[in-house]
């Protein structure tokens, strides 16, 4: 329960996503109009819907973004957990990527249908129900016109992706702390 309130709480998380939900929007605009260019793009989303419509998504951001962590982290925590139990010493730091691709993975795909929200009401035309941004409106959206496979929609590539990502990121992130450990060991 503390650490779900300290995620609630994480100013990087909020932070973070002040940054990366305007260049999702625009991305994400420019990969289903690929005609309009980059910067045609974010003028027309300024123009048209002011500041508000480059952090369209964000509090749907938020949201996923806080189950996701509450999930990759634990596990991959508890992954390396068993695995150095198994084999009755630390592991490695290629086999925390190991572990960090599977909790990234895993973690992908149960907020597949999260994300999947996060991007309608990014994607959806100004002033309509989907783009006034409730989370729980979109996903039902969703599953009344698509069902079960609508909410897990590009599953395999989000998971592909990030697990690919939780095994660069967590496994460098476990080299650069044993790294810097084995280094505050040697020094004076």
């Amino acid at each position: 329960m503390l650490a779900f309130l300290l995620l609630l709480l994480d100013p990087f998380l909020m932070v973070a996503c002040l940054i990366r939900v305007p260049s999702e929007v625009v991305k994400q605009r420019a990969q289903v109009s690929a005609s309009s260019r980059t910067f045609q793009i974010f003028s027309n989303i300024l123009y048209e819907e002011g500041i508000q419509g480059l952090y369209r998504g964000y509090k749907s951001t938020v949201l996923r973004e806080i189950p996701f962590s509450l999930v990759q982290f634990p596990l991959w925590e508890s992954l390396k957990a068993l695995w150095s139990w198994r084999q009755d010493h630390v592991v490695d730091s290629w086999q925390s990527a190991v572990c960090g691709a599977f909790a990234g993975g895993f973690a992908a795909v149960v907020t597949t249908p999260l994300d999947v929200a996060k991007t309608r009401i990014m994607l959806a035309k100004a002033g309509s129900v989907t783009a006034s941004g409730n989370v729980l409106s979109a996903l039902h959206g969703v599953w009344q016109t698509q069902g079960l496979a609508g909410l897990f929609a590009g599953v395999f590539p989000r998971m592909a992706a990030i697990s690919l990502g939780g095994f660069i990121f967590l496994g460098g992130y476990d080299q650069t702390r044993s790294l810097l450990l084995r280094l505050g060991r040697e020094s004076p």
